[in-house]
């Protein structure tokens, strides 16, 4: 297959007329929809024989991601467990849980995205509904699969779902609980991250209530400082009216703010809390010196959302507790703890202010600082292991758990020198014949560095092309900031008290 791959990367396309090259389009997707559908029933077969377990891995979906390189592991197994045909216990293999939609994947006539939409419809149809007519609901799905778009499908299953349940008696308050989800969508290049879900009645209602109450024009406008916060009733009427007046936003756009300002005053009247694993519950927010001064970039928050850094100026002019400077040279941070089992909340605080502190230590791993424990890398505190800054890395609760001596445990430990002094390397542990798995440390934090020096080096070779000096980023008259570390302290207002440490990091604590 991959000497066919070969000797189609070197056809000349050129020479194909627009109908020749449009049949051997159709007919590679085609071929690129079989090949899933065969790889499926390869990773079928490799779980069945536990063979991820036996190569150290925990999880199937954790041996697709690392082992098969797939992409998007849990989606493979949705559309697997949709299409493929399971062992039964007599050792045979049984029907696919979708058996028409099954048979247009192995034959090529619908895609991957075809076979999502569907799978979404299908599972979603009542409990109530009949057997017959939930097989005639996935044989009509599966036929409209092969001559529509994953789009159209999701119209025309709409559509079928009407003849269905004409009258609607067939959803009942299960299959609403069953449904009810909501989800915080990745941030976009804008850093605006897209809401989806679906609300039950209840929620819903209460939702008009507060869109009713609090995004009435001239409410919660951030961009009037004279605008009233709250609700309308608690407003003053002759403030309320001017306000609206000059009140511009959409409707959208006052029900954004009107959320907005619920949350400010949900954190500010203290409902959340005051603590979540070891964090205060406030907004917690990381930048680089660097992007400050420039007043350009983002900032990374405990939850780990970003931040412009304009937006990150403006809501520290309330409060700062804490600010770790770290040299350029080191990654390693300030020793603050003592011989005890659990960190303190400085040293959570300090452990997110590392360069590598926003998320779990793990490789790969996404879970941000709200939702990690501390770990003890270096030995388990059980082990003699000491609760020292300089030995803890983050980790969620499920790769702590993970940590171990067993086959398919981890073993971690912290880099002493290079250039990942101070990072936590994690190692997955295999059976004693089986070939060692390197040290990993997580690198998606590294991603902003990475990207500078690439663009510096793009930059480099332009300068030597063209010998015209490299682009800057930094706007007219800013001043690079000096590396000694104690030149920072002039630009942070009194009053703070200064610890200075022998691993060139200081904390500035407010003296309150």
């Amino acid at each position: 297959m991959h000497a066919l791959l070969d000797r189609l990367a070197g056809a000349d396309l050129s020479r194909c007329a627009d109908a020749e090259l449009v049949a051997v389009a159709k007919a590679q997707e085609r071929a690129i929809n079989r090949m899933l559908f065969q790889g499926n029933r390869q990773m079928l077969e490799l779980s069945d024989r536990d063979v991820p377990r036996a190569m150290g891995f925990r999880s199937f979906s954790n041996f697709m991601n690392a082992e098969l390189r797939v992409s998007q592991p849990q989606r493979r197994r949705e559309q697997m467990t949709a299409t493929a045909r399971f062992a039964q216990l007599d050792g045979q293999r049984g029907e696919p849980k979708y058996p028409t939609l099954s048979e247009a994947f192995a034959d090529g006539e619908v895609g991957p995205a075809h076979v999502d939409t569907a799978v979404e419809f299908l599972d979603a149809l009542p409990h109530r509904l009949p057997h017959d007519r939930q097989v005639a609901a996935e044989a009509t799905l599966s036929g409209l699969a092969r001559t529509h778009t994953p789009a159209e499908i999701t119209t025309l299953g709409q559509r079928l779902l009407d003849h269905l349940d004409p009258d609607g008696e067939l959803t009942d308050d299960s299959d609403r609980k069953r449904r009810r989800n909501l989800w915080v969508n990745r941030a976009n290049a804008q850093q605006m991250s897209k809401l989806t879900g679906h609300l039950d009645p209840e929620t819903r209602a209460l939702l008009d209530t507060l869109l009713a109450v609090w995004a009435k024009p001239g409410l919660n406008n951030p961009e009037d400082p004279d605008s009233p916060s709250g609700g309308e009733d608690d407003a003053d009427p002759d403030a309320l009216t001017a306000a609206a007046g000059r009140d511009h936003r959409s409707k959208a756009q006052r029900n954004h703010d009107a959320l907005a300002a619920l949350l400010r005053a949900v954190f500010r009247d203290g409902l959340l809390g005051t603590s979540h694993r070891g964090l205060p519950v406030q907004l917690i927010i990381k930048a680089d010196l660097n992007d400050l001064i420039r007043e350009s970039g983002v900032g990374v928050t405990a939850t780990g959302s970003t931040l412009p850094i304009d937006e990150v100026i403006r809501l520290a002019a309330d409060a700062q507790q804490y600010l770790a400077v770290f040299a350029d040279a080191t990654a390693l941070p300030l020793y603050l703890g003592r011989a005890k089992r659990l960190a303190s909340q400085a040293q959570r605080l300090m452990s997110f202010a590392r360069p590598d502190g926003e998320v779990c230590s793990a490789p790969d791993c996404d879970q941000p600082a709200t939702h990690v424990e501390m770990h003890h890398a270096v030995a388990d505190f059980a082990d003699g292991g000491l609760t020292d800054i300089t030995d803890l890395a983050p980790a969620c609760p499920r790769h702590n758990r993970m940590v171990g001596p067993k086959r398919g445990q981890f073993t971690t430990g912290v880099y002493a020198d290079g250039p990942d002094a101070g990072r936590t390397w994690w190692r997955r542990n295999s059976d004693p014949h089986a070939p060692p798995n390197p040290q990993r440390v997580n690198r998606r934090p590294d991603i902003a560095a990475m990207y500078r020096d690439e663009l510096e080096q793009v930059r480099a070779r332009i300068h030597s092309d063209t010998g015209e000096p490299p682009e800057t980023q930094s706007p007219p008259g800013a001043q690079a900031p000096g590396r000694d570390a104690l030149h920072l302290t002039e630009t942070i207002p009194p009053p703070f008290s200064v610890v200075e440490a022998r691993l060139a990091l200081m904390l500035f604590e407010n003296s309150r």
